[in-house]
């Protein structure tokens, strides 16, 4: 995980951002992840991976129907946050994470790995944070184990920002 953690998630992105190039696997790593899955939401999406933008907000995925994984987070089998995200809806309709709000402390997550494997995950809690007092540490921060976040835009409208005010955190452990 690099040192610097990045500023919050969706503030100030812009939407029509593309992703990164894949990513070598280093010797040694785990594998990414290449999917995710949510069985009680009746989510299936591959996982396109992101990066940051220059002024350090994470991009976010061109195709809102495709979550993303943030390739400075950690991957599955390495201590510290995993971190996917998802568009809530678009224009032209519900996101990939439109109904991310549903998911209750025991739902379970899963993410598919390019080798094959598959890593499983249990909801540990949910909350919605305001942008502009997103909890970067909280988020990306060290943890000794294997965690995931699911985080898409959640709360009012701004209509003449074109954005969400918030954001929804979804934290999980590995099980």
């Amino acid at each position: 995980m690099a040192a610097e953690a990045p500023l919050p998630v969706f503030a100030g992105v812009d939407e029509r951002a593309g992703v990164v190039t894949s990513q070598p696997v280093a010797a040694g790593r785990p594998p990414p992840p290449a999917a995710v899955a949510v069985p009680s939401l009746g989510v299936a999406s591959g996982l396109v991976e992101l990066g940051l933008h220059a002024d350090r907000t994470l991009q976010v995925p061109a195709d809102p129907a495709v979550a993303g994984w943030y390739v400075g987070a950690s991957r599955p089998g390495e201590p510290g946050p995993v971190v996917v995200v998802g568009h809530v809806d678009s224009r032209s309709g519900p996101g990939v994470f439109a109904r991310l709000g549903e998911l209750v402390p025991g739902s379970r997550v899963e993410l598919a790995l390019g080798d094959g494997a598959v890593a499983a995950y249990e909801v540990t809690g949910s909350r919605q944070v305001a942008k502009d007092a997103f909890p970067t540490e909280e988020v990306y921060g060290a943890v000794p184990r294997d965690e995931l976040r699911l985080i898409t835009c959640g709360g009012d409208f701004d209509r003449g920002a074109g954005s969400y005010r918030d954001n929804l955190v979804v934290s999980a452990v590995r099980v």
